[in-house]
């Protein structure tokens, strides 16, 4: 069996093993071990698949394509991995299976009160199989059909628990994801009706024979649902609300991985199916103003989870930025901010499920002297931070410095409309704004929960308090469960935990911090191989000749 024929049939796989995991999850019920472990076989097995198809797809220059029950496109359904897709397949293995272990970990020093095991594998495995199939597709409803298996999954990992709290925050989410929904679906109606086809590349050589007019409808109409999906300003109000409720793992995940799915398909929708319809300018605008607008937000937050949300929000400016800027380098920077993005963000959101965890709250108001209670969970949460602010050497500024690098040159180039130069300037100031107010909301968390003393903790004034407030949903007075209560005058009400956490808990999280420190080791060969993945994005042409070898018919 030749290395193409081996990948032909791996492809299938990395959805199949999911599914089949989680209908075996559910049928194994309460035995939590076996559950356990054929979530992490599965996600591990698709890890390996997931590599074996990047270095495959790498080393032989040309993607792979899968023809689903052997009817050939346009007719039937195809699956496609490209340089693009590999890497979002292996970055969104390795968080998964991340994520997965530290739940675990949670779920037995819990004794699985909050994540119950029959309910959670086999919807993890679901949400994995639905973030799976939307980065191969190759045709416009079957990313629908990937959406809507993730989203099916993710209403319920979200509700997880039942308090009231995340039923509310649930419904928001479940109502904002019904409407991208029908934007989406919508979209591939008019799609399909104005052009015959759902194929995206077939839609790529079909889209420009239509009416400026009408592409410029459906284009919008497609940037709308994955605008909601990808959480991009105005339409990202709703996710500082819906994800901080969830449990630490959940929240990670989400976090990490579906906005990202959203700018994956932003991706793929301007350099494939509407290669030759130009809305840089509106891309830009909304870049610049979601990254300005979400740290913003961040700023005013007293409450760790809802300050992470925003800056989830503000980075994806940056992703947004690098895709308007339409040019190779862009891309390639942009596909590196998403990796990097992935990571850190994941590792944040975990390290906030610790600080929890240790510290009985998260709020920067009721945490104190966490640097004495846990270094190790010091050191978890300074180094993701310091590299989302865009510290030199990590990634987090080496991928900055990518963008910036790139809109330098797009507002330099001969070929940039008069109206671009000065746009890009002004999207690269807010970035660099961006990312310095970024690290000083960081390093203030950092500064008050870890380095403040316990005993300074009651009755504590700062200026770096003046502006923050607590979560709308959080009661400042409520204590928090703890095993120990803090020594020292402090009140009740402000004291702080004295648990430790579970060893694979850490274990997980240090692995993920890794990751992101991995990333900057090999910077070059990462940057290289986005690089790459970018040439095939910038002609669409080399994504046609890949699904129709023979030619469009």
């Amino acid at each position: 069996m030749t290395m193409a024929s081996l990948a032909q049939a791996l492809v299938p796989l990395v959805v199949l093993l999911p599914l089949l995991g989680a209908a075996t999850t559910l049928i194994l019920g309460r035995q939590r071990r076996a559950q356990m472990a054929v979530s992490a076989s599965v996600l591990g097995a698709v890890l390996v698949i997931a590599v074996t198809l990047l270095m495959t797809v790498d080393a032989s220059g040309e993607g792979v394509v899968v023809a689903v029950g052997a009817w050939q496109p346009p007719w039937g359904i195809v699956l496609v991995v490209d340089r693009l897709s590999a890497i979002m397949l292996v970055v969104s293995a390795v968080v998964l299976l991340g994520v997965l272990v530290y739940a675990v970990g949670q779920g037995i020093a819990d004794q699985h009160r909050e994540t119950p095991v029959s309910i959670f594998h086999p919807s993890y495995l679901i949400l994995s199989a639905g973030v799976f199939n939307a980065f191969i597709a190759g045709d416009l409803f079957n990313l629908y059909v990937g959406f809507e298996i993730l989203l099916s999954a993710s209403y319920v990992l979200l509700t997880l628990g039942g308090t009231g709290e995340r039923i509310r925050a649930g419904v928001t989410y479940i109502i904002v994801s019904l409407v991208s929904s029908l934007f989406f679906l919508s979209a591939i109606a008019l799609i399909y009706g104005a052009t015959g086809t759902a194929n995206i590349a077939q839609l790529s050589a079909r889209i420009a024979d239509l009416p400026d007019g009408v592409q410029l409808i459906l284009h919008v109409l497609l940037l709308l649902a994955f605008g909601i999906k990808a959480a991009v300003f105005p339409l990202s109000f709703w996710l500082p609300d819906s994800y901080p409720t969830a449990p630490a793992p959940v929240t990670a995940v989400f976090a990490g991985l579906l906005t990202k799915v959203g700018v994956y398909a932003i991706i793929r929708t301007e350099t494939i199916i509407f290669s030759d319809s130009d809305l840089s300018t509106l891309l830009l605008v909304i870049g610049g103003l979601t990254m300005l607008v979400g740290i913003l937000g961040a700023l005013t937050q007293a409450d760790i989870k809802r300050l992470l949300s925003f800056t989830l929000v503000s980075h994806i400016g940056y992703m947004i930025f690098g895709i308007g800027l339409a040019t190779p380098l862009g891309l390639a920077a942009t596909i590196f901010y998403v990796v990097h993005h992935i990571t850190v963000q994941t590792a944040l959101f975990l390290t906030t499920g610790l600080i929890e965890r240790i510290g009985g709250s998260t709020s920067i108001n009721r945490l104190a002297g966490l640097l004495r209670a846990s270094p190790l969970l010091g050191v978890l949460f300074f180094i993701p931070a310091l590299n989302l602010g865009g510290i030199p050497p990590l990634s987090g500024f080496l991928g900055k410095l990518g963008l910036f690098v790139a809109g330098g040159e797009a507002a330099s180039s001969p070929d940039v409309p008069g109206g671009h130069a000065w746009l890009i300037w002004a999207v690269i100031g807010a970035g660099a704004a961006t990312s310095l107010i970024t690290l000083y909301a960081l390093t203030r968390f950092w500064n008050m929960a870890f380095w403040r003393g316990r005993d300074e903790l009651d009755g504590y004034h700062s200026v770096l308090l003046g502006s923050v407030q607590e979560w709308p949903g959080a009661d400042a007075s409520a204590s928090t469960p703890n095993d120990t209560e803090a020594s020292g005058p402090v009140a009740t009400a402000t004291r702080t935990a004295t648990r430790s956490a579970p060893v694979l808990m850490l274990a997980a999280t240090a692995a993920l911090v890794a990751v992101t420190l991995l990333l900057t080791v090999f910077a070059g060969p990462l940057f290289d191989l986005a690089g790459r993945a970018a040439a095939g994005l910038v002609d669409p042409v080399v994504y046609i000749g890949l699904v129709f070898p023979g030619g469009i018919r």
